[in-house]
């Protein structure tokens, strides 16, 4: 799972470096495998400057090439040889200077002082896709005049830079698995340190049902596979692509951009861990939702255009004729978002981890959606998942609007676990005493809300997010991850248990002989067995043995 380190910075406002909030989350219990840099354009056009073409003349030794002398902002102009068809004298160009690095197509090359039919060339006049600025436009990128030689690009242009984790997260951490889940559990990490910080999660009191024009009708046939079900409907869809600074969001955890309502849907899921999927509304027949499962197989079409078979296990959203999504782990074809799209409704569910998982082995599908609904998400985000992608399709496509009530089905609310915590029995399984404010403030930290307190024990209710935390052993290993296990003190003696036993059995021997004998260098053969062991005299007559 890919976590991005100024995307946590959203959330908490800390001073620490990359590498230091990477040991943080190593040490609690969310390793990180690896740390990379990523930068909205590669290489961050270092050694990439303004130039100002001076004078141009035909290269005399090939057809289509011409020399160039280029002002910089230095005491020379540099001449340089370019083969674009485009240009001329007294243009404002990108110039990528000798030792600059470029990653044309993801391909490194370096800028390097050179001499091309004969002519030397100080560096390169570039174009847009050489510098990951655009796509290939047959020729030189030409900027504004107003640009002064020698102003680095890297100035102009607005690069994103940032430092991305691999985290190699257990399965049991369902809470983790978005940027909110990381960031709660760093805050506590950091306030354990002396760090007094709020969690800045972001608002959505502004959310409001702008006209109701637009009907949808949800039905809920299995229950048990769908405690809960939000969905609302929007209109005045503008489908393009996304802002840059969203496209660099979904860009820097491995995702790819696809438009803006898609990369919104993406973005909350891996900022809160709540997967939405938005249907196009005109493709549903009869403004209808049916959550349910098929009584016989049927065929379906899902997003990657591969024709499946929907089998009676598997729960489907459909509308009153056929399958529109497989619950939880992938669209449809035929109600997908596409530059038509003018009216989406969007949907914010939890499905039963079983029913999903089984569904997704089955067709072999792991999506990052699935990859959530397998593990168990918060139940009790649904609703404000949704708003918030609403608010932020408001923001994005400017003249969307809501365009019926947020529907919420949600009949049996999930509780939060109970649990009553002794302090004996916190001291009991860490082997070491930790003072009873400290323990309280730990668990404070961590969301989990304290009911009662008496000398002996604390009454606590867990959050649904924790589904991993259903019992007094599992509260006390959360004290102990952000207490931190370096602080609990060595041991200053071994205990060990030894084995007696009565038989010394032969086999044990041989096989402790043939072990030593392979550890020093001799090869152990085992062949075939060619007659019966009753018949081998070499183990029974003890004297023809010894003749042998």
């Amino acid at each position: 799972m890919k976590i991005s380190y100024n995307w946590l910075k959203e959330y908490l406002d800390f001073d620490e470096n990359h590498e230091s909030i990477g040991d943080k989350l190593t040490s609690l219990g969310l390793e990180v495998e690896g740390i990379t840099k990523f930068e909205s354009i590669p290489g961050g056009l270092k050694g990439v400057v303004v130039g100002k073409t001076q004078s141009i003349k035909k290269h005399p030794n090939a057809d289509r090439l011409k020399i160039t002398t280029v002002d910089i902002g230095e005491d020379e102009p540099l001449q340089i040889v370019c083969g674009a068809p485009n240009v001329n004298k007294n243009q404002t160009v990108a110039v990528a200077t000798v030792g600059t690095v470029l990653y044309p197509n993801n391909e490194k090359v370096k800028i390097k002082k050179s001499k091309i039919r004969g002519e030397i060339s100080n560096g390169m006049i570039c174009g847009q896709d050489e510098l990951n600025l655009g796509e290939y436009d047959d020729g030189i990128m030409i900027l504004d005049d107003k640009l002064k030689a020698g102003t680095p690009l890297s100035k102009i242009y607005e690069i994103e830079s940032d430092w991305i984790y691999e985290i190699g997260l257990t399965p049991n951490r369902a809470d983790a698995m978005s940027h909110l889940g990381v960031a709660r559990d760093l805050r506590a990490k950091l306030i354990q340190e002396g760090q007094n910080l709020e969690l800045k999660t972001p608002s959505v009191s502004n959310f409001t049902i702008d006209k109701r024009t637009k009907n949808i009708k949800i039905n809920i046939e299995d229950n048990l596979s769908t405690p809960r079900y939000c969905g609302i409907v929007m209109e005045n869809i503008i489908v393009k692509d996304s802002p840059k600074w969203l496209q660099n969001k979904i860009i820097s955890i491995g995702l790819s951009p696809i438009n803006n309502i898609v990369d919104i849907t993406n973005y909350v899921m891996h900022d809160i861990g709540q997967p939405l999927h938005a249907f196009d509304y005109d493709k549903i027949n009869n403004q209808t939702i049916n959550v349910k499962k098929y009584k016989k197989e049927l065929k379906f079409k899902t997003l990657d255009e591969v024709e499946r078979i929907i089998n009676p296990n598997d729960l489907t959203i459909s509308d009153s004729k056929h399958p529109l999504c497989l619950a939880g782990i992938f669209g449809g074809v035929n109600s997908g978002i596409s530059n038509e799209t003018n009216s989406i409704f969007i949907e914010s569910a939890f499905f039963d981890p079983v029913t999903v998982r089984k569904s997704a082995k089955h067709h072999n599908l792991s999506t990052d959606s699935s990859y959530r609904f397998e593990r168990g998400i918060d139940p009790n985000t649904t609703k404000y998942a949704l708003k918030r992608a609403v608010l932020m399709i408001k923001e994005i496509c400017d003249s969307s609007i809501v365009s019926s009530d947020l529907i919420d089905l949600y009949p049996k609310p999930f509780e939060d676990t109970q649990i009553i915590l002794g302090f004996e029995k916190i001291e009991k399984i860490i082997g070491q005493k930790i003072e009873k404010e400290l323990i309280k403030n730990i668990i404070s930290s961590l969301d989990i809300k304290i009911n009662s307190i008496t000398e002996s024990n604390l009454g606590l209710s867990i959050p649904n997010y924790r589904n991993d935390v259903k019992r007094e052993a599992d509260v006390i290993e959360e004290i102990l991850r952000i207490y931190g296990y370096d602080n609990i003190d060595s041991a200053t003696k071994i205990n060990q248990s030894i084995i007696l036993e009565k038989n010394n059995h032969k086999n044990k021997i041989i096989d402790s002989i043939s072990n030593h004998l392979v550890s020093v260098g001799f090869y152990e053969i085992m062949t075939n067995s060619l007659i019966s062991v009753k018949k081998n005299n070499l183990n029974n007559d003890s004297k023809k043995s010894e003749k042998c």
